[in-house]
């Protein structure tokens, strides 16, 4: 049996600020990865949409999403950074995989129940249909790696479905047009177009929680800024947010169990363990029997240490918008050619008239 080639793709949404959540989570992993992997990192306008239909920034935030992701380390000569919205055979994928798809399989998306809140009959269209253009963005490359967090596995479960679907029901007309390879999944080979993407969950951290309650993720939509670290706070702002970051009376445990019902403790050893790359273990050996009187000062110099030339990189690529426009229309013109690849195979496969 063969292999399809090894392609890692992720994007991350325009809206709102970056934190340190999406860097430790998300993007040092996208930095990692582009070492000895072909990778495909992209800012997902379109998806923002969903979120938010009327933007008074978004050209902005795109912006300074593709700033995030130079800043931080990523090559856009060796990986292909580009905006969503630039290359149109996401959306033209999309709608043939919202054909492919079931109703009933869309209708298990806990993120949908969970964004469209209590009066689903008023959300978007789109927002109900993310998870389908989240498979073609992956899949229009024919993607076999995503770095993602837990909260999206179930969507990329979903692109495994939708991609065996469209193998399944167009078998023969991908074998006598001589695309596809042959795969097993699971002890059934298959003749394959679109490959069965595999989730990267293992990050360099685990999920960051906000600095105000420890018992939720650490978010851009949260309304106290104080609850987040924003890739472009200068040093007071981090200073002042994990002094303020709340903790209880007692000092810092020796050993790991002593975290255990202490979720802002355990969430501010967590960020210095990711931002040091050491073991929540690690940082107990040397800090156990401490006070967070001691900790925090200790937590605001790594955390600006680490960030301060990030947020330095930002500022300056945000003061030159054409270097960064630049380098998202040459990342678009790459994608669209592999995209448009793809898409030339798809057509034939589906039937429809070059």
């Amino acid at each position: 049996m063969s292999e399809f080639k090894k392609l890692v793709f992720s994007g991350v949404q325009p809206t709102g600020n970056l934190h340190l959540g999406n860097y430790l989570g998300a993007i040092r992993k996208f930095v990692a990865l582009q070492d000895g992997n072909d990778c495909i990192y992209c800012v997902v306008d379109m998806h923002a949409l969903t979120a938010q239909l009327v933007h008074d920034d978004l050209r902005g935030q795109i912006r300074s999403i593709a700033a995030a992701f130079i800043a931080s380390g990523i090559d856009p000569v060796k990986n292909i950074v580009f905006n969503q919205s630039a290359v149109p055979q996401h959306a033209e994928l999309a709608w043939i995989f919202n054909c492919v798809a079931r109703i009933g399989w869309m209708n298990r998306m806990t993120q949908f129940k969970d964004k469209a809140g209590k009066d689903r009959e008023q959300a978007s269209l789109g927002l109900y249909a993310y998870p389908s253009l989240m498979a073609a963005d992956i899949l229009v490359y024919r993607g076999t790696h995503v770095p993602v967090g837990d909260d999206q596995k179930q969507h990329l479960e979903l692109a495994r479905d939708i991609a065996m679907k469209f193998n399944l029901d167009y078998a023969e007309h991908i074998r006598k047009a001589g695309y596809g390879i042959d795969i097993t999944v699971g002890e059934e080979p298959v003749h394959a177009y679109f490959p069965m993407v595999e989730p990267l969950i293992d990050g360099p951290a685990p999920r960051v929680m906000s600095l105000r309650d420890g018992s939720k993720k650490m978010s851009k939509s949260d309304p106290s800024d104080l609850s987040r670290i924003n890739l472009m706070d200068d040093a007071d702002a981090i200073s002042k947010k994990i002094r303020k970051a709340k903790t209880d009376p007692d000092g810092l445990p020796s050993e790991i169990d002593g975290l255990k019902g202490r979720p802002e403790a355990d969430n501010l050893v967590g960020i210095y363990a990711a931002l040091a790359d050491k073991t929540k273990i690690d940082v107990l050996a040397e800090f156990g029997g401490q006070q967070f009187s001691v900790f925090k000062p200790a937590l605001v110099d790594l955390a600006v240490n680490t960030l301060s030339p990030i947020t330095g990189e930002m500022r300056r690529l945000m003061e030159d918008t054409s270097h960064i426009d630049a380098i998202l229309k040459d990342g678009g013109e790459r994608a669209r050619a592999r995209a448009e690849v793809t898409m030339n195979e798809v057509r034939d496969i589906v039937g429809f008239l070059g």
